[in-house]
């Protein structure tokens, strides 16, 4: 089972419902830097940021990138999803674009493995709705509490 864990995300945008998923604390991640650390890192360049994400991932178990609504259209996500696939990690997909982010959830985002040219890859989806077929944020966080860990030991490798 992946205990210790690469989160690939769309920082900007789902930080936040990223937060939420790293203080379900089944699995164990990277830092989430705050803003300031992330931008002190942008500011080093191409270079600084692929050295952050080789660093960050060499010794994770598995990479799980965290699908918001733009993930898939991310440079960053795109490079972390070839590494992950270059060094046979075990890699999958947990949709977020139904956790809440300062109150609102968001609109479902596109397969960030066929966008990288990989199929078979697994996506796990706990979005809930609700009798309105309106998503339901906290029944979301529920069933991803009840899920993640095992999710986790389920991605693809390369063969």
């Amino acid at each position: 089972m992946a205990k210790t864990v690469f989160y690939s995300f769309h920082y900007k945008r789902d930080v936040h419902r990223v937060q939420l998923v790293k203080n379900i604390n089944a699995l164990e991640g990277q830092p989430v830097l705050s803003s300031q650390a992330w931008e002190q890192v942008e500011r080093g360049g191409s270079k600084a940021i692929q050295q952050w994400i080789d660093e960050q991932m060499k010794y994770k178990r598995a990479v799980v990138v965290l699908i918001g609504r733009e993930t898939a259209s991310r440079p960053w996500v795109k490079y972390e999803v070839q590494k992950a696939w270059q060094d046979k990690k075990p890699l999958l997909g947990v949709r977020i674009h139904g956790l809440s982010s300062m109150g609102s959830v968001d609109s479902i985002g596109g397969n960030p493995f066929t966008s990288a040219g990989l199929a078979g890859v697994p996506i796990f989806d706990p979005t809930k709705v609700d009798w309105q077929n309106r998503i339901d944020s906290q029944a979301t966080y529920r069933a991803l509490l009840g899920h993640i860990e095992a999710w986790s030991s389920k991605g693809a490798t390369r063969p």
